[in-house]
């Protein structure tokens, strides 16, 4: 078992990074998250005792690889979901060498990595074809790396179930695109519980791991529970693929960030299902339902989208 105290976690104060965060801090570890968005971030996590927010640029490998020193493990949790071939190259693959390098500059040897299930070569979106750019640079880092692969997350926080409970309460129906695409949605705090797990775990080193939940469900099922979920079920009409990349090329001229793009629409050609499931063995538990955690927050009134959108005055 690896004997580690000090974590960095690159990305710490977006979705994933405070449940993750917050976990390690529960086992009595010492958390670092860099940022360049102080006050952003001061937000976010401040309130955890022993953790530390760190001003830098993490593009610059002897500034982080300066900040590492110290550290056991870091954790990359960089991801995103919108913008250029060159947006997604340069968060996912430029970043992922320069905090390589910065970790092998610093000495610091456990590494996590979060990706995608469907990054590959030859994926049919600049995000996925990124994720797998960059899991090809962490496989040949020499560190003892080790690579998640969620499917979809999901949680009270969140940009998905939330953001269909919210046009579900506004539209009269709602036109979507990859209807019959099938996800395996995972819980923000189980994914947290397995990152959690796997650094600490010598078998988990070298290995790519499989973070899904228990339930397959197509994107159309999945918008109809929230809908019910929410108390405000609409008619889904599915798109077809000329449709739907129309509809997001309209939505990306809109001002903001779209809430469907082509690039999105692509990754929708490919199921977001697992192929070896969770490693419960493994991690030593297994992943809660959708159907026992969703339910309490998306009855509960306004989604985070809503707040997020009455805070912008919209």
């Amino acid at each position: 078992m690896y004997p580690l105290q000090r974590f960095c976690l690159i990305g710490g104060s977006g979705f994933i990074g405070t449940y993750l965060a917050e976990r390690l801090i529960r086992a009595g570890k010492r958390v670092t998250i860099p940022t360049r968005q102080f006050e952003r971030a001061k937000r976010r996590v401040l309130s955890l005792p022993q953790l530390e927010l760190a001003e830098v640029n993490i593009g610059d490998a002897d500034a982080l690889a300066a900040l590492l020193r110290g550290h056991d493990a870091v954790v990359n949790l960089v991801g995103i979901l919108h913008g250029s071939r060159q947006d997604f190259e340069r968060a996912h693959v430029g970043l992922t060498g320069t905090i390589l390098r910065a970790c092998q500059l610093a000495g610091v040897r456990r590494y996590g990595h979060i990706s995608a299930i469907g990054a590959a070569p030859d994926a049919a979106s600049d995000y996925q074809r990124s994720k797998a750019q960059a899991e090809a640079l962490v496989r040949d880092s020499g560190l003892d790396w080790t690579l998640f692969r969620p499917s979809v997350v999901f949680g009270r926080e969140d940009h998905f179930l939330n953001l269909f409970a919210s046009l579900q309460r506004y539209l009269p129906l709602l036109p979507l695109a990859g209807a019959d695409t099938r996800f395996q949605p995972v819980w923000v705090d189980d994914v947290a519980r397995a990152i959690v797990a796997a650094l600490a775990c010598d078998a988990a080193v070298g290995k790519t791991l499989e973070l899904v939940g228990p339930d397959i469900l197509t994107l159309r099922e999945l918008v109809k529970k929230v809908g019910r979920w929410s108390g405000h079920p609409r008619p889904v009409i599915g798109l077809p693929t000329g449709l739907a990349l129309l509809q997001a090329g309209l939505m990306e001229c809109l001002p903001g960030q779209p809430l469907m793009s082509r690039d999105n629409v692509r990754s929708l050609a490919t199921d977001n299902v697992g192929s070896q499931g969770f490693p419960s063995g493994l991690l030593g538990f297994a992943p809660s339902s959708l159907n026992a955690i969703a339910p309490g927050w998306l009855a509960g009134g306004d989604s985070a989208f809503d707040r997020l959108r009455a805070g912008a005055r919209r």
